[in-house]
């Protein structure tokens, strides 16, 4: 079945990851590398993360239930400080290969996300904000797990992107940094690539489309 849309994470895809900025977190106050995202993968569909994401508590009750979570895990951390650091840095060479892309197929976001207002965009400059929703509006569709209320890796979010698109799941391409997110879309027919950096996920997408990208 030919190609005829690709899917595409935001956060670690079209900017440096937020894994970046928890491993900041935890070496400037001495906690294990990684001990925020082996937290955030434990319970995936019900810890303070996932009820987050899918705007099923607000930032101050997330504050308090993931320091809850990560005190019994060893290392107490209030989740506004973690929310702090999601923010990662634009990259260009990625976003001129959107725009590239979008001449040959139908591209949509799917990203797990905060409510406005209760995300990283707090603390951002008007700038970034502005370079961020710039990147957002090439898309042909953006769907939040925040708006609708169901996240990654849930198949049911990755069906909806699809169905919105007038696409078949079999006839998408889907681009994550994280394999959890990739597993359900290989099962719905997709093919996908997990970013490991940003050289490496363009030569993976130009070699499986045959596309002439930047």
């Amino acid at each position: 079945m030919a190609l005829a849309a690709i899917l595409w994470d935001f956060g670690g895809v079209f900017t440096t990851s937020p894994f970046e900025g928890f491993n900041k977190l935890e070496d400037s106050q001495g906690i294990p590398r990684d001990f925020i995202r082996t937290l955030n993968a434990t319970n995936p569909d019900t810890n303070a993360w996932a009820q987050f994401e899918s705007s099923a508590i607000s930032l101050d009750e997330f504050d308090v239930l993931f320091a809850t979570e990560s005190k019994a895990a060893g290392h107490e951390i209030p989740g506004k400080e973690v929310v702090a650091r999601l923010s990662g840095e634009l990259r260009p060479r990625m976003i001129a290969v959107l725009k590239a892309v979008k001449q040959h197929v139908k591209v949509a976001c799917i990203t797990n996300n905060v409510k406005a207002g209760e995300g990283p965009g707090m603390s951002r400059s008007n700038e970034k904000a502005s370079a961020v929703a710039n990147v957002m509006s090439l898309f042909d569709l953006v769907v939040e797990s925040s708006v609708e209320g169901i996240r990654k890796p849930n198949p049911e979010i990755y069906k909806l992107t699809c169905e919105r698109l007038g696409v078949a799941t079999e006839e998408s391409l889907f681009l994550d940094d994280l394999g959890i997110n990739l597993k359900p879309a290989r099962e719905l027919g997709m093919q996908t690539i997990k970013v490991l950096n940003e050289n490496q996920a363009i030569e993976d997408l130009a070699r499986m489309t045959g596309f002439d990208l930047p």
